[in-house]
């Protein structure tokens, strides 16, 4: 009885560190990025800074592989959005995300993970990407760029992850500004050029999700993308 007693308290302890708390982060957004994913980037910077550092030094303790599945994937694509952010604010003023690190800040490892340092394209590339194997993470991990799919105005958590994933894909998929839709033709985001290897057959995809079908053996074109800050 002590043992099975012993045995609960240790697993609820364990399983209540294992979480990560998202609140400030959500804060940050609902106070800073508009319902159409603009930034507030200044606003940030003058507000927020201190908290933004604080919680990437908090983060950077997270024992991701501790948590569950849904969980880790709302921590990383969060810890993914909040260094985008953080980059900016740390370069501001800038008109372009490519206006910093000679224009490929991904590759820069500056954010602090386990005691190591990785970068933007480790933890989008080689987490992200290689272990959960879901195309709309590219619609909700943020570049910082006008033709980047816009940055949710909330944390991602992982009792709701699958449901906000589902909901940006087919928001931006559905939306004239990132794409253009008819029945006989499909002008889309460069993601699903750059990434086709996630999306598949691009043409089912975009059908899967867009409220106008595209005929079948309709040729796909892609958008030039705009790497002009969303702010």
């Amino acid at each position: 009885m002590k043992i099975n007693l012993l045995f609960f308290l240790v697993f609820t302890y364990s399983s209540l560190m294992a979480q990560v708390d998202f609140n400030k982060w959500d804060l940050i957004l609902t106070k800073s990025v508009s319902s159409t994913g603009k930034v507030n980037y200044q606003k940030i910077k003058s507000e927020y800074s201190g908290d933004l550092k604080q919680l990437s030094e908090d983060w950077s303790k997270v024992n991701a592989g501790s948590l569950n599945t849904n969980d880790e994937l709302a921590f990383w694509i969060n810890l993914y959005n909040l260094s985008t952010v953080q980059l900016i604010v740390n370069h501001w003023p800038v008109k372009s995300i490519k206006d910093i690190e000679n224009g490929n800040p991904w590759e820069k490892k500056w954010i602090k993970y386990n005691g190591d340092l990785i970068s933007l394209n480790h933890i989008e590339h080689e987490i992200i990407r290689k272990k959960f194997k879901d195309a709309r993470i590219h619609f909700a991990v943020n570049c910082a760029a006008k033709s980047c799919p816009p940055l949710l105005n909330n944390a991602y958590v992982g009792n709701k992850v699958q449901n906000q994933l589902e909901s940006q894909t087919k928001k931006f998929i559905n939306n004239p500004k990132f794409n253009t839709i008819t029945k006989n033709s499909a002008e889309v985001t460069q993601l699903m050029n750059w990434y086709k290897e996630d999306f598949g057959d691009v043409l089912s995809y975009i059908n899967k999700y867009s409220s106008t079908k595209v005929d079948k053996g309709t040729t796909i074109t892609f958008k030039e993308y705009d790497w002009a800050l969303n702010n």
